[in-house]
């Protein structure tokens, strides 16, 4: 029976998805298994925005809003969504004054971001060697 537009596979038809090799099974030259632990990879550092925040932060020791979003050439708002799930999940700092009359916003990296940060790249070198193996 046909669902949604899409004719039903034969009963005897591969229901793997197109492209996955049989379990157990790689073609030749394969690097192998995916690493351990990419499944583990930081969803909250992962997202380009809050790589970038994060990043910058960990190579400075404060950023104010405007400089983060000047150098990510972000929009106010998306810093400010992305500023505060960092901030939510404890890997970054926020402090706000006043200069003057003008409000100023300053993140700085927490040790539980840096952390973060630092098991982030080694998930993402394991993949890298992993990928290169041939």
């Amino acid at each position: 029976m046909a669902d949604r537009g899409r004719p039903a596979r034969a009963r005897d038809e591969d229901p793997r998805p197109y492209g996955d090799p049989p379990k157990g099974k790689r073609p030749r030259g394969a690097p192998g298994p995916a690493p351990e632990g990419l499944a583990a990879l930081d969803r909250v550092i992962h997202e380009r925005a809050r790589l970038g925040i994060v990043s910058a932060l960990a190579v400075n020791e404060t950023l104010t809003f405007n400089e983060l979003k000047e150098l990510l050439d972000l929009t106010d708002g998306n810093l400010s969504v992305h500023a505060r799930r960092l901030e939510e999940a404890g890997y970054v700092a926020c402090a706000k004054s006043f200069e003057g009359r003008v409000p100023k916003t300053e993140y700085r990296l927490t040790p539980a971001g840096r952390r973060a940060l630092e098991r982030h790249l080694s998930h993402l070198a394991a993949v890298i060697r992993w990928a290169q193996r041939s």
